[in-house]
């Protein structure tokens, strides 16, 4: 505990970075655009079509809206082709990459503790129901 007291300090010395983890967590966490960092880690380079056809779920209102998300955060990179049709091709920035690995983290412990959880989830639901 005292080492998080510790952070918890260190981060109140500096609001920005409180604001900074604040309103990424709040970006990034959503669905969306865990799932575009995920695609563009294991696939690079994609096209929009070509995210909105691995992300079949997604529409194209939300794809766009998160991606530009992104390339605001300076998490994936936007190259505009002057072709006929318009291509757009997106790629993670190395800071993109940098913010997959630290969600990598998150896939390894659920991978990790995936039947300590089932198991609590199913307890909880049995006691729950009459």
């Amino acid at each position: 505990m005292e080492s998080i007291a510790k952070s918890s300090e260190w981060h109140a010395a500096d609001p920005r970075v409180d604001a900074l983890v604040n309103d990424l967590i709040g970006a990034v966490a959503d669905k969306w655009t865990i799932i575009i960092l995920e695609t563009l880690e294991e696939r690079g380079e994609l096209r929009f079509t070509q995210l909105a056809k691995l992300i079949p779920d997604i529409s194209q209102k939300m794809l766009t809206q998160t991606l530009r998300r992104m390339e605001r955060d300076g998490i994936v990179t936007r190259t505009v082709h002057a072709v006929v049709p318009p291509r757009v091709d997106y790629r993670l920035t190395p800071l993109g990459h940098s913010l997959g690995e630290a969600f990598c983290g998150v896939w390894q412990w659920a991978e990790a503790n995936l039947d300590q959880v089932a198991s609590a989830r199913a307890a909880f639901d049995q006691a729950r129901t009459p």
